[in-house]
């Protein structure tokens, strides 16, 4: 799904961006999207590869924080206790979890056909949010094909918004998807990809400036007042990846700043929302053989880290920005509407440049 050049909202912090401005941008890392947009029918499928190769045979260093754990995926105790990923990462919505992870599994054993017999099982790794606003959810119409397309079309350039498995999100009662960004923190890239769907409308807050306020009322005035209400019920993914070479332990580490660039937005990581974050490298690669030979890889110091930290929460918060800046507004089930974000506010990124803080 092509998507038409969008301004830029604003951009965040003092660290500059890649060339994609995406998580593209950590060299070797490919996006794809499978959209499921037909009247109650609003969901699909996103995946994230780390490389272009066999991720079973060649993993790559990962590791994972729950901010908050009202979540449903599949995967996440493995790559805690091991600390490598061995399949792309797959969003899509709750209810779809365990047909993309059967997907995962097949598409495994049809490059790996020893899995389960000679070799090890394969742990795949699913992400999810509730779509169930906008999208039939009970229908599940998600099916292992849409895995496998999603995958085939994995690449470097990809839309970002209402597609994929960000195609019935919301995120501030506003209309939520699929965000991506990145940063340059000397010589490394770190870039984001969240699926967001999160946040209640009071707290947003856009490039430190509180507009919660302000854009609850223009929904009142559209008589989407409903869209403010009742406590956060939503969940955010954030994956962040970089080509530094760090090894698990910092990745975790890593992972945890995305919570920084979350909480600038306005989040609280509320009870019903499940915020997890992902971070892997793709510095160097694990073999799945015993035969292989080890990466012999000097890790990062831990003493700079920081420039990584920094470039996690810029990234992570850009991301959110851009996907309810890049969305479209939808509806869907039971006639049930997201206003997109650029609907409501089109002026935004004027009003930002005319309310910036001045730079130090």
């Amino acid at each position: 799904m092509r998507q038409e050049p969008i301004h830029e909202l604003t951009h965040i912090g003092a660290l500059p961006a890649g060339a994609r401005g995406t998580i593209a941008d950590v060299p070797g890392v490919t996006v794809g999207h499978c959209t499921l947009a037909r009247g109650a029918c609003q969901t699909g499928v996103t995946v994230v590869l780390p490389h272009a190769g066999n991720l079973f045979a060649d993993k790559v260093p990962a590791a994972a924080t729950v901010l908050n754990g009202f979540g449903k995926s599949v995967g996440l105790v493995q790559v805690e206790e091991l600390g490598v990923l061995e399949t792309p990462i797959a969003l899509t919505n709750t209810f779809a979890v365990g047909a993309l992870a059967q997907a995962q599994i097949r598409q495994a054993i049809a490059a790996n056909p020893e899995i389960g017999r000679a070799w090890p099982t394969v742990n795949p790794l699913v992400f999810e949010c509730n779509d169930g606003y906008l999208n039939d959810i009970q229908a599940m119409p998600v099916r292992e094909a849409h895995y496998a397309q999603a995958c085939a079309a994995a690449a470097a350039d990809f839309a970002q918004g209402a597609v994929g498995a960000g195609r019935g999100m919301s995120s501030f009662g506003l209309k939520g998807g699929i965000g991506s960004a990145s940063r340059r923190a000397g010589a490394y890239h770190v870039g984001a990809l969240v699926q967001s769907n999160f946040g209640v409308l009071p707290n947003l807050t856009v490039a430190g400036a509180r507009l919660g306020g302000r854009l609850a009322a223009r929904l009142q005035a559209r008589a989407h007042a409903e869209a403010q209400a009742g406590p956060e019920k939503g969940s955010i993914i954030m994956i962040v990846a970089t080509d530094a070479p760090l090894d698990a332990r910092q990745l975790r580490r890593l992972s945890l700043r995305a919570g920084a660039g979350l909480a600038r937005t306005g989040s609280v990581f509320g009870h019903g929302s499940g915020d997890i974050a992902l971070a892997f490298s793709t510095a160097c690669t694990v073999p799945q053989q015993a035969d292989a030979p080890m990466p012999a890889l000097a890790m990062l110091h831990e003493s700079r880290l920081d420039a990584l930290f920094q470039a996690a929460a810029d990234s992570v918060e850009q991301a959110i920005l851009n996907a309810l800046w890049r969305a479209e507004s939808v509806s869907g089930r039971d006639g049930h509407r997201r206003i997109a974000l650029r609907e409501l506010m089109p002026e935004l990124p004027q009003w930002l440049a005319r309310h910036a803080a001045p730079a130090d």
